[in-house]
């Protein structure tokens, strides 16, 4: 059953089925011409109820406590995991430790969740100077994949590939930026800003450098996918040495942690009046000022002067520390 208002007044009629404690949220409010159907779960005698033909459910988040009560106790069904993510058709999670002799359990559960998807990888994050991930196939099979993301296709293997979907928001903010300009992307990894850039805002050019070959050999097979050879240059190879001087409209520096140790390239790679991206992890009682003295500091070194247009939260990175990007001009210190 639902309430069915004209548009005009389906906000009014809204907020007095919430105050009413009547909203039904296990179902969508739908529209049907110049009406909504907002679900309620009884009728009231201050509500004209009607009955659904077409009623449409919000799906459930998979529990996994319920699908393997029996199989565990309840110590260990309290320590599985309560969220995953999916790229393309391969599913990521972290496991406790202590659930290690129950992955394999963990991975066909998760599987028969999703019937689409045909494997589970097991995250325990990252580590090396590539910032690879480490992950153990523990379900399924073929590891390798293809993400669609805001009309932006990205092929990867996600056993060997990183790929954040707490970057969601940023990614597509950076899809509006770049217009007729000459963007460096100087650590573009299968083409995470440099795709949705070129897909999206058509720069002139973007340079996109990356030193992980298999990285590399998948940010070349997505140009191809996504079509923009004419605008997106692949370039292998370390960005302290490839970055050009003095001529980008726009750098984006998408690495965390060792970014700051490239910071003067970045600066160095813009003409007077470009902007820089910078993304570093700082702790969270830091913020944003951490983040925006490395920024002043390089500027200052470099001879320039930087101006702070934003700092904006891409995400949580760990317990008190946060992932964040700094927007700058760079200006010549004249």
């Amino acid at each position: 059953m639902a309430v069915r208002a004209q548009r005009s007044d389906a906000n009014a009629a809204l907020k007095q089925i919430i105050s009413l404690d009547l909203l039904d949220k296990g179902r969508k409010v739908v529209a049907m011409g110049g009406f909504v159907e907002i679900p309620v779960k009884r009728p009231h005698p201050d509500l004209q109820v009607v009955l659904q033909k077409k009623p449409a459910f919000y799906r459930s988040t998979p529990d996994l406590v319920s699908a393997l009560e029996g199989e565990m106790n309840s110590d260990q069904l309290r320590l599985l995991p309560r969220g995953w993510y999916i790229l393309g058709d391969v599913i990521v999670v972290k496991i406790h430790p202590s659930l290690g002799q129950y992955q394999n359990m963990i991975g066909k559960a998760l599987l028969s969740f999703y019937p689409r998807c045909k494997a589970v990888l097991r995250d325990f994050g990252i580590e090396g100077q590539l910032r690879e991930p480490v992950r153990e196939l523990i379900a399924g099979e073929g590891t390798e994949t293809l993400h669609r993301e805001n009309g932006v296709l990205f092929r990867l293997d996600a056993q060997k590939i990183m790929f954040s979907p707490g970057n969601l928001q940023e990614r597509m903010r950076t899809s509006r930026l770049g217009k007729g300009e000459f963007v460096v992307d100087m650590f573009a990894g299968i083409g995470y800003f440099s795709l949705p850039m070129a897909v999206h805002s058509r720069p002139r050019r973007v340079m996109a450098i990356e030193l992980n070959p298999i990285a590399y050999d998948y940010l070349c097979q997505n140009i191809r996918l996504n079509h923009v050879e004419e605008i997106v240059q692949p370039v292998l190879g370390d960005c302290a040495r490839e970055t050009p001087q003095g001529v980008a409209d726009r750098v984006v520096m998408g690495m965390v942690q060792v970014t700051d140790r490239y910071l003067s390239k970045g600066i160095e790679a813009l003409r007077s009046g470009g902007i820089l991206h910078y993304h570093q992890t700082i702790p969270s009682w830091h913020y944003p000022d951490a983040a925006v003295k490395d920024v002043m500091r390089a500027a200052h070194l470099a001879g320039r002067r930087a101006t702070i247009a934003r700092c904006i939260r891409v995400k949580k990175y760990s317990p008190g520390v946060v992932h964040v990007v700094v927007d700058a001009r760079i200006d010549r210190d004249f």
